[in-house]
């Protein structure tokens, strides 16, 4: 079977949902899953018991990080990155594709590779295919991406909130200053693709780690389907979905994997990534996808926004300042309920550590952040078996399609 297996366990009836299982070589996941973020071989402030007590069971790790502090020759000396780390179920690492395109203002990317400036010490950094899987072989992860080259997926102007796309669109106009979209996500494709290859050629662990391949392009859908025949032509144990929510709207999110998921393989695992917010994935869930990953529960619990089922409140506001509540009424994490034996931390008394700047505040709405998206992602499981949508809905009101403004605010999932 090699070093992944997948089953499916169950579909959604008369839909493109499933629920299944992963088995790797250091335990098994239930999919659809959503996968905490450890950029640097950890979930901030989280110790690894406290993350698998939330319910999650895989993890994700930032091989462009990794690769800049400690080194994979470090952390395979060290005994692979599970144990460096100290968590025993699976792992996944990305490539630094993503890194690309959100670090553009200070790299360069040609048809051999990227070329990073460290945000370390401003060495010169050269990430090829080659050398994204001699970095991720080093370091172990259960599933390990090939090397993409992501592009913006709009073509972004001034008025955009968030720089990066404006800072891609400056580094791949080139020294003419003439950004064509189209030309940019062909180039991309044939990069992606040719990268594959160059991947799969150099994946030296094939009897311990699964090499999924990437499919770009963009909003276009004709070019999905061109990254998707060509990326899938290849065999490998899964296959993902890239250069989403790179400042395209919740809407235009929903369309693309709509339209790529039923592409992939369907005895693969499908793999959407950099997508959190809980109608995106439920969007990409009953499009048939299977795994997904985003900074968005651990990033926001840092800045005292904490998910519910109703929408995310913001713990500075003055109103929480004498609010007795838990986070979320009847959530099971340990911020509200106290653990063993104790009392829910009130929402007033998180407000407390924000405002004088204790550690305990972040780690608390992290936890209860991470707990909100594992027990979505059950139910989430729990509907596709029985095909109730509605009363998914009903209990998710967060979930549902037309919650919130439908923005460009996908970058802040990343």
């Amino acid at each position: 079977m090699g070093p992944l297996s997948f089953t499916i366990l169950a579909h959604e009836p008369g839909g493109r949902a499933r629920v299944g299982r992963v088995e790797t070589l250091h335990g098994t996941f239930d999919t659809p899953a959503f996968m905490p973020v450890g950029t640097r071989g950890t979930v901030k402030g989280i110790l690894p018991h406290l993350v698998k007590e939330t319910g999650a069971q895989i993890v994700l790790n930032n091989t462009y990080h990794m690769l800049l502090r400690p080194g994979p020759e470090l952390v395979d000396r060290m005994g692979g990155v599970h144990r460096f780390m100290n968590w025993e179920g699976p792992i996944l690492t990305d490539s630094g594709g993503y890194q690309a395109f959100s670090l553009a203002e200070t790299n360069q990317v040609d048809d051999d590779g990227v070329t990073f400036k460290s945000i370390v010490d401003g060495s010169r950094v050269r990430l090829t295919p080659e050398r994204a899987m001699e970095v991720q072989n080093l370091l172990g992860a259960d599933i390990i991406m090939a090397l993409d080259d992501c592009p913006p997926s709009l073509t972004p102007g001034p008025e955009h909130a968030d720089p990066r796309p404006g800072h891609a669109k400056k580094r791949d106009a080139g020294a003419g200053g003439a950004f064509d979209l189209g030309v940019r996500l062909d180039v991309a494709n044939e990069r992606t693709i040719r990268w594959l290859e160059r991947c799969k050629r150099a994946h030296a662990r094939v009897e311990t780690q699964s090499l999924f391949g990437i499919v770009q392009g963009g909003t276009d859908l004709a070019r999905r389907e061109w990254s998707a025949s060509r990326v899938c032509a290849i065999d490998l144990p899964g296959y993902a979905i890239g250069g989403v929510a790179v400042g395209e709207s919740s809407t235009e999110i929903a369309r693309v994997v709509a339209h790529t998921a039923p592409l992939l393989p369907v005895d693969k695992p499908r793999y959407l990534m950099g997508v959190g917010y809980e109608r995106d994935l439920l969007a990409a869930v009953r499009a048939g996808v299977d795994m997904f990953d985003c900074v968005l529960p651990t990033r926001n619990g840092r800045n005292a926004n904490a998910f519910t089922r109703t929408g995310q409140i913001r713990l500075r506001n003055a109103k929480y300042a004498e609010d007795r509540q838990p986070l979320e009424p009847g959530c099971d994490c340990l911020a509200c309920t106290g653990g063993s034996g104790g009392n829910p931390f009130t929402r007033a008394y998180v407000r407390h550590l924000f405002m004088v700047g204790e550690m305990l505040g972040p780690i608390l709405v992290t936890l209860h952040n991470l707990r909100h998206f594992q027990r979505f992602m059950a139910e989430v499981r729990g509907a596709i078996r029985a095909g109730d949508w509605a009363g998914l809905l009903t209990r998710w009101p967060v979930a549902n399609p037309d919650f919130g403004v439908a923005s460009p605010e996908g970058l802040a999932n990343q």
